[in-house]
């Protein structure tokens, strides 16, 4: 041994993980989790499916067996849409959740502080109202502007004046804007019967009824939010050192929020378009993803995708349980969660900072 060998003294002992190699095992978890899930969701309904039977109604050839016909019916028109849905629609709330609280560096926040929400659910009605709409596939586009329209309201309205920029901002304007867009909703819905059905249904938060036209659509700007999102990543960890340590280490911090109000705008304003405002499931997964990651929004914001999915796929099938052979929305289902969740956050006191 040398000398500089011996004044050093041993090598430390390697670490008994790595928690990169352990944030990818579970991102792996996740995934065979949220697979079991989706075969689950085929298998489990008001008529319950062996695994051979979805197999049959997946690939088989109906031909002139009515059984056949039927489970083929069930399992492609049915089934698979919503199962589908619920993946991309959950993916898009889960990762939204975990950027706006990123962004705003607020523990509380959820997809619906940027007015998202509320600017989906007013479209709606709107488009009801003056044109009559009835068909999801002939609204989804409304509840995509209003969704769109009011993120930039908001992100326009907290660049304005000596607090351009701070998080604070930012959720003030939210408030204010959702508060405004919520009370012209119930006027218009209060005035209109045809509205205030539609909105009935679509306040729910439902996977249930919606086509592959819709899901595509939806699947569309999922995927470019997604694509934001990640961008957006390094961005979010430099950011929530402080606006000055962010901007001292060359991070151009208005870009980095409006990529990010971007990226939060597509994901949730897609996902609530096309099954309604469903509360709680962004707020609730960020908190479970920053359990089990940590700070890092590297993994943090994936992680908060994957337990956004696995998440309403598992309301999904709950609801089609519990009032068997009627169905409660995944919505609902969502909301009797969440609010025990986030009762036991504070109580718990386990609200940290994003």
């Amino acid at each position: 041994m040398s000398i500089v060998e011996e004044q050093r003294g041993p090598a430390p002992a390697p670490a008994a993980g790595n928690p990169r190699q352990r944030r990818l095992a579970g991102l792996a978890c996740l995934v065979a989790l949220l697979a079991a899930a989706a075969v689950l969701s085929l298998v489990v309904g008001a008529r319950s499916l062996t695994p051979a039977e979805v197999w049959q109604g997946l690939f088989g050839e109906p031909g002139t067996d009515q059984r056949l016909t039927e489970i083929t019916l069930i399992v492609q028109t049915l089934r698979v849409p919503r199962t589908v849905l619920a993946v991309v629609a959950g993916i898009a709330l889960g990762m939204a959740g975990a950027l706006i609280q990123g962004h705003t560096r607020n523990p509380i926040a959820d997809t619906g502080l940027l007015g998202v929400n509320s600017g989906a659910s007013f479209a709606v009605v709107l488009a009801v109202y003056l044109f009559g709409l009835q068909n999801p596939v002939q609204y989804l586009w409304f509840a995509f502007l209003g969704a769109g329209a009011a993120g930039v309201v908001v992100f326009g309205l907290s660049s304005l004046g000596r607090g351009a920029g701070n998080p604070l901002t930012l959720v003030l304007a939210g408030q204010g804007v959702t508060i405004f867009l919520t009370a012209m909703t119930g006027a218009i819905a209060l005035a209109d019967k045809q509205a205030l059905d539609v909105l009935r249904f679509f306040n729910a938060g439902s996977v249930q009824g919606v086509g592959y036209d819709v899901i595509g659509l939806a699947a569309v700007f999922v995927a470019a939010g997604v694509v934001l999102a990640l961008f957006n990543l390094p961005a979010i960890n430099l950011l929530n050192l402080g606006d000055d340590v962010a901007r001292g280490l060359g991070v151009n911090i208005a870009l980095g929020r409006t990529i990010g109000v971007v990226a939060v705008t597509l994901l949730a304003g897609a996902a609530t378009a096309a099954c309604g405002p469903i509360a709680f499931l962004g707020l609730m997964v960020a908190h479970i993803a920053r359990w089990l990651t940590g700070p890092d929004y590297r993994f943090l914001v994936p992680y908060a995708g994957l337990l956004g999915a696995l998440v309403l796929l598992v309301a999904d099938i709950t609801g089609r349980l519990v009032v068997r052979p009627a169905e409660l929305q995944a919505g609902i289902v969502i909301a009797l969660i969440g609010a025990p969740f986030f009762a036991a956050l504070v109580w718990l006191g386990k609200f940290r900072q994003a």
